[in-house]
C-alpha cells in the first residue's frame, strides 16, 4: 500500500501487519498511527478520549487506511487486558507503540507527592501494563514482534522543575532494556524513542512562553523543535521488518540535545 491520500509515503512495508497504538487520539500517538496506516498496517487506536479517538480513526480511514478504535485507560491493568485481547482476536497483533504519557512540572521542594504518584502511573505503570499484556500475546508465539515505548530525552538528562518527569522516563528506559533482554530469545524486540520537545497540544502551552521556548531551542544543536512526523518515522522504522537486530535501544530523536 504505502499510500495515503494518493501520495506515496516512504518507509518500511507494514502491509498485513496489525499494530496497536496507545495514546493515539492526538499528538505523537496519532501521528504514529497515521503513518503506520499509510505504510499498510492495520491499526488499532486506543486512548481515553473517545471523541478524539473516533476523529483520528475516521481520518485514517478517509486517507485510505484501515483502523479500529477502542477507549481504554492504559493505567488500568484490567482495561489493558481487555483492549489487547480484543485487538488480537480481531487480527493477530504484530506490534505495539505505547505513546501514552504526560508531565506535571514543578519545583521539587514544593512538589506534591500526589502529583508524583499520578505521573508515575501515567508514564511508568501504563508502560508496564501495555508492554506486559502485548508481550503475553507475542512471546509465547515465538514468531517475533515489535514493541516500542515513547519515552523522552529527559530520561537521559536532567532539567529544572522536572525531577518527577525525568525519573519516570528513566524508568521507562530501564524497563525497555530489561524486557528486550528477557524477550529477545523469542524474537520480540523492545525499544524506546526519546524525542526532544515537539509542539503538540500537551507542550504548546509551555512553549508559548517566549523565554522557555528560547531556552529549549538553545539546547537543541539543530536549532529547532521536533516534528510529529519525525518521531512517527522513527517509530515505524522500529516496528518494521528491517529493525530485527535492534533491541534494548533508546533512540534519541532530539536534534542533538543529549549529545552535548
Amino acid at each position: 500500500m504505502n499510500e495515503a491520500g494518493g501520495a506515496r509515503v516512504p518507509g518500511p512495508d507494514l502491509e498485513g501487519r496489525h499494530v496497536l497504538v496507545t495514546g493515539a487520539s492526538r499528538g505523537i500517538g496519532r501521528g504514529i498511527a497515521e503513518r503506520a496506516a499509510a505504510l499498510g498496517a492495520e491499526v488499532t487506536l486506543a486512548a481515553r478520549d473517545g471523541e478524539a479517538l473516533e476523529e483520528a480513526r475516521a481520518a485514517i480511514e478517509a486517507a485510505g487506511g484501515t483502523a479500529g478504535a477502542a477507549v481504554a485507560d492504559a493505567t488500568d491493568a484490567g482495561q489493558v487486558e481487555k483492549l489487547v485481547a480484543a485487538a488480537d482476536v480481531r487480527s493477530t497483533l504484530w506490534a505495539c507503540v505505547h505513546a501514552v504519557g504526560g508531565n506535571r512540572t514543578g519545583e521539587t521542594l514544593n512538589y506534591a507527592v500526589e502529583d508524583l504518584d499520578k505521573l508515575l502511573a501515567l508514564n511508568v505503570r501504563s508502560t508496564f501494563c501495555v508492554l506486559r499484556e502485548v508481550g503475553r500475546r507475542l512471546v509465547p508465539r515465538g514468531d517475533g514482534g515489535r514493541l516500542v515505548a515513547v519515552s523522552s530525552q529527559m530520561g537521559s538528562v536532567g532539567y529544572p522543575g522536572r525531577a518527577a518527569y525525568c525519573a519516570s522516563k528513566a524508568a521507562v528506559d530501564g524497563m525497555v532494556r530489561a524486557l528486550a533482554v528477557e524477550w529477545a530469545p523469542r524474537g520480540v524486540t523492545v525499544n524506546a524513542l526519546a524525542p526532544t520537545f515537539v509542539e503538540t497540544e500537551m507542550t504548546r502551552p509551555m512553549l508559548e512562553d517566549p523565554l522557555f521556548r528560547a531556552e529549549v531551542l538553545g539546547r537543541i544543536p539543530i536549532g529547532r523543535l521536533g516534528e510529529v512526523d519525525e518521531v512517527a518515522a522513527a517509530a515505524t522504522f522500529l516496528i518494521g521488518p528491517e529493525s530485527g537486530l535492534i533491541t534494548g535501544t533508546v533512540l534519541p530523536v532530539d536534534g542533538g540535545w543529549t549529545a552535548w
